[in-house]
């Protein structure tokens, strides 16, 4: 077997593995990191799977968030960590770096070659954070799995709806939920595996939105107080700290820096 082969072995394995961990009601916590030292730490912590977080990846470049690091430099940053660990990972890709879907499908492919074994697509503009029309992020996601199924991997394409960013947490209600549960169930006939939800913080409604997908949820725990066991009541398959790590770290390394300069 060649090196190349074993290498696509190895990444189907995990990719597998990885789509196996999303299971309703004991959800998989990801940790989110931003370089290989971060996945190192988190792997040695007992993680089951690495999650990168574009804010973090970007800020920790000198980027802001919103696809301003370059593609190139973040597909090496992606490279470098799948590098560091033996363990699944699942890139952060953000809208997938294009506005057509064919840029989205050609992002999710560089992330493939890169080892990753599954992606978040988000289906807001990076510029503004307008959501896309449901039907245009649906040929997104169909050109992303197109691509990921010609490359024989079970990549786990996270589908991201940014509908409870649009207003604050005091302002969600059944119109929202209705909207987001809709485009849930058109990701998924696109061809997504899950969905994530940042911003969504009520507990009733991440309740009713879990029992109406038909996709794993994620949840952002960084957005509200709910604790985990509270979101393994709820039915969340899947939960993310966004941000949350990296801020944490750079304060800790800031406080650290500050008591040795006194």
């Amino acid at each position: 077997m060649t090196l190349a082969a074993m290498k696509m072995t190895d990444q189907t394995r995990k990719a597998e593995h990885f789509r196996a961990l999303h299971i309703p009601g004991t959800p998989l916590l990801l940790f989110n990191i931003w370089d290989a030292g971060s996945a190192k730490a988190v792997a040695a912590a007992g993680a089951k799977a690495i999650a990168t977080s574009s804010w973090s990846v970007a800020n920790a470049n000198g980027f802001s968030d919103g696809e301003q690091i370059p593609l190139a430099l973040a597909i090496e940053n992606l490279r470098r960590i799948v590098q560091a660990t033996a363990l699944p990972v699942t890139v952060d890709l953000e809208s997938g770096y294009g506005d057509t879907p064919e840029a989205t499908a050609e992002t999710v492919g560089l992330a493939i070659e890169a080892g990753a074994v599954g992606c978040n697509l988000e289906d807001s503009f990076p510029a503004n954070g307008k959501l896309r029309e449901t039907v245009n992020q649906c040929e997104r996601i169909r050109s992303a799995r197109r691509t990921a199924d010609a490359a024989s991997i079970y990549f786990f394409i996270n589908a991201r709806t940014d509908v409870f960013f649009q207003r604050p947490p005091a302002e969600h209600g059944n119109a929202m939920l209705e909207d987001a549960i809709e485009r849930a169930h058109a990701y998924a006939e696109a061809g997504a595996d899950g969905i994530f939800v940042p911003g969504l913080v009520d507990a009733k409604l991440i309740a009713r939105f879990a029992q109406s997908s038909t996709l794993p949820v994620n949840i952002m725990v960084g957005d509200g107080p709910s604790p985990l066991q509270v979101l393994a009541e709820q039915g969340v398959a899947r939960v993310s700290y966004g941000p949350s790590p990296y801020l944490t770290a750079m304060k800790a390394l800031e406080e650290r820096a500050r008591t040795a300069s006194v």
